[in-house]
């Protein structure tokens, strides 16, 4: 149940503890909570400092949208196959299954030499339409096109991953999962910083108490702008996401032949949508959140050492049917470096095939809240459909 905080303009409905959230966030949220065109906000157990507003924030706004609540990685999300697979036939060399998931997914800064071929990815259509439309986004990407092209089936790096995972518990315990997460790449955080410095320069967010809380409003060229291009990245990155299962679905059929796997499912959790509460037409922006209306299916991952879950939307309208994202940092990056050594993240990852060197100390499970806590402070938000543990992770 959420914890309504009063004192500004709307309450800040919130599923975390207000006592256990860092003084720099609770402003963020009082930020947002004042705005205008702000008609409500909800907040995820996973909640944290972000740039603007909250990583973990949920915000339904009238005739207007902030891009930086929208956050860089335009459409960042999640995408999970179930296989026909169990922990049995999954090879004794894990370590040959990750290297062949990397050498199908460029990792990091790298891209395709050639981009992939869509007809390699099954339940998509419209490509020509897609691309043809790059043309009417902002002038300033019209020399990316190739480098977005390239791009499409990347993972990036930071947070996002690709994981083979076993299914926890249960009639299907021992079942072999296939997960990841990224974005909309290089395209999506172009495209979301010249919108944000459009927005700080209008007129009507000069008196704002964060210039990056800085909106676009309805009916304006501006505005318009912005909605071409961020559904356009929306798109991108459920492409990108698509692409990667294809390519991670063949890496894992090359090593273990007579694989069969299910529908895919996939959800953002830096997005918006069009959508209606309270008889109000509203634009409900999820910086760090993923859509639980009833029976929505959504990933709520951990880190890279401790699962992640499969869940169901109840379709709770007081947090704009929506739930958290993942587990959510409890320290920044900078601290979990300075915190933390390459021995600390093997032990932490004890079991898992991935990398166990200083790159990725930030990505450590003690940086992350605990996955379980998350989920048991949304309990009439979501249902758990299936708990997956990664016993392969793959990090740029």
């Amino acid at each position: 149940m959420f914890t309504a905080v009063e004192g500004a303009r709307v309450p800040i409905r919130m599923w975390a503890d207000p006592a256990t959230v860092e003084d720099a966030a609770m402003r963020q949220l009082h930020n947002v909570a004042n705005l205008p065109w702000v008609h409500g906000l909800a907040v995820m157990p996973d909640v944290h400092y972000g740039k603007g507003a909250t990583v973990g924030s949920v915000i339904a706004m009238r005739d207007a949208v902030s891009p930086a609540a929208v956050g860089v990685d335009i459409g960042c999300g999640m995408s999970a196959v179930r296989t026909s697979l169990t922990a049995g036939d999954l090879p004794d060399d894990l370590g040959k299954l990750r290297r062949r998931i990397e050498d199908a997914v460029p990792v990091g800064f790298a891209m395709h030499r050639t981009p992939v071929n869509p007809a390699r990815v099954p339940g998509t259509g419209g490509w020509n339409e897609f691309w043809s439309a790059f043309g009417q986004l902002h002038d300033g990407v019209q020399n990316l096109r190739d480098r977005a092209r390239a791009q499409i089936g990347s993972l990036g790096g930071g947070n996002h991953f690709i994981e083979v995972c076993l299914e926890q518990g249960g009639p299907d315990a021992g079942r072999v999962w296939l997960m990841l997460h990224s974005g909309s790449r290089g395209i999506g955080n172009e495209l979301a910083k010249r919108h944000i410095d459009v927005a700080r320069k209008l007129p009507h967010n000069a008196d704002l108490p964060d210039r990056d809380l800085a909106v676009f409003v309805a009916g304006t060229p501006e505005m318009a702008a912005y909605r071409r291009d961020l559904f356009w990245a929306q798109d991108y990155a459920a492409r990108n996401r698509a692409t990667m299962v294809a390519l991670v679905q063949q890496a894992v059929a090359d090593t273990v032949p007579g694989v069969r796997f299910d529908e895919p499912i996939s959800c953002h959790h830096n997005y918006v949508a069009e959508e209606t509460y309270d008889d109000v037409d509203v634009l409900v922006t999820r910086k760090g959140a993923i859509r639980a209306g009833s029976g929505d299916l959504g990933i709520i991952p951990g880190s890279m050492g401790t699962g992640s879950y499969i869940v169901r939307g109840l379709g709770n309208e007081t947090s704009f049917h929506s739930a958290s994202h993942g587990a959510g940092r409890r320290m920044s990056r900078t601290k979990a470096r300075k915190t933390f050594t390459a021995a600390d993240l093997a032990a932490q990852t004890d079991g898992v095939e991935c990398r166990k060197d200083e790159g990725v100390v930030d990505e450590i499970p003690a940086a992350y809240k605990d996955i379980d806590s998350v989920i048991k402070a949304q309990t009439d938000l979501v249902e758990v459909v299936a708990h997956l543990k990664q016993v392969v992770c793959v990090k740029g």
